[in-house]
């Protein structure tokens, strides 16, 4: 089924032309993100995402220089929704009280918007993808684990590093799960056992 572009009204304001523009490349990426999921990166080209887009190939142009370049910036928009939840003033230091709120916006983001998780998820498992973003998946693994590392430093863990990863794995793994089958997924206990864990 093909997802059709709103018909409005030319913007009036430069404030409407950003969110106008913003918005055209919301639907381009959420367009592309379910084909590149459904046939593949190498199955999906930019004419058919353009054509479930609704627009023209050369407009889509205007806002990615290419498949790549799309790709990349869906991997990217979901890395940077994570990482604002763990640390959202940018202080580099997990508080307890910031755990708290990483721990339960990260549960009420998978119940939120399933099918958008279901489908960016399932982008990992084509290797073309994880090695067209693998700078920023670096990038992102580390900050990601460090932050966590200090935080279990000061909560006196043993062994804080091995211990952050076991959190990341654990995050992981119960997404994995639950988008799989979430009716079978007991989602509210899980994150009640993280926060009396580690918070």
């Amino acid at each position: 089924m093909t997802v059709q572009s709103k018909n409005t009204e030319m913007p009036r304001t430069e404030e409407q032309f950003k969110d106008m523009r913003e918005e055209k490349k919301a639907l381009i990426m959420r367009v592309a993100l379910e084909l590149f999921a459904a046939n593949g990166y190498h199955g999906t080209t930019i004419s058919s995402i353009a054509r479930k887009a609704g627009i023209s190939q050369g407009l889509l142009y205007n806002y990615f220089d290419s498949k790549e370049e799309l790709i990349r910036t869906i991997i990217f928009s979901g890395l940077d929704i994570i990482s604002g939840l763990l640390d959202p003033d940018n202080d580099s230091i997990v508080t307890q009280e910031e755990m708290e709120h990483f721990l339960g916006r990260f549960f009420d983001l998978l119940e939120d918007d399933l099918f958008y998780w279901r489908l960016y998820f399932s982008l990992f498992v084509q290797w073309p993808v994880a090695d067209l973003a693998q700078d920023r998946l670096t990038e992102f693994m580390e900050s990601y684990i460090n932050l966590l590392t200090s935080y279990f430093e000061t909560r006196g863990c043993e062994d804080p590093r091995t211990e952050a990863l076991l959190f990341g794995a654990l995050l992981d793994g119960i997404g994995i799960n639950y988008i799989s089958n979430p009716s079978f997924f007991p989602l509210e206990k899980m994150k009640n056992i993280l926060l009396h864990k580690y918070t």
